[in-house]
């Protein structure tokens, strides 16, 4: 991802994962998205949570997926993005809403800039 996202990692100052709502990481163990960040070569913040347990995005058909995340990220105690240049980083991203809705967060709270970098696009294919 380093080398791939190379573009998007220039002049970014930190990685922010996708969190994943604590009853789901106690289930899973870890965090995929965090894993991935630590291997990008810049700081890593976790300064977003997941306020609400929104289900599996993969379940939803791609309209209700905005809605289902809408709301669902706050900033996290203690952390200031407020004039940073932020990568979000997660595994994988089928219509973008999770980002989408990580981003409002992290743009609200004054980032100065936002920008994405995942493991893999998944994509439907036309019937």
């Amino acid at each position: 991802m380093r080398e791939c996202g190379a573009d998007v990692l220039d002049g970014a100052d930190v990685a922010v994962p996708v969190p994943l709502h604590r009853t789901r990481q106690l289930l899973r163990g870890f965090n995929q998205a965090s894993d991935l960040a630590r291997g990008l070569g810049i700081p890593v913040a976790h300064a977003l949570r997941r306020t609400r347990n929104t289900g599996v995005q993969a379940d939803l058909p791609a309209a209700q997926r905005h809605a289902n995340v809408r709301g669902a990220f706050r900033m996290a105690r203690g952390q200031d993005v407020g004039g940073v240049c932020v990568v979000l980083v997660d595994d994988v991203s089928t219509t973008g809403a999770t980002l989408d809705a990580c981003a409002r967060t992290l743009l609200a709270a004054g980032a100065r800039e936002v920008r994405a970098l995942i493991a893999a696009r998944a994509v439907s294919r036309a019937r």
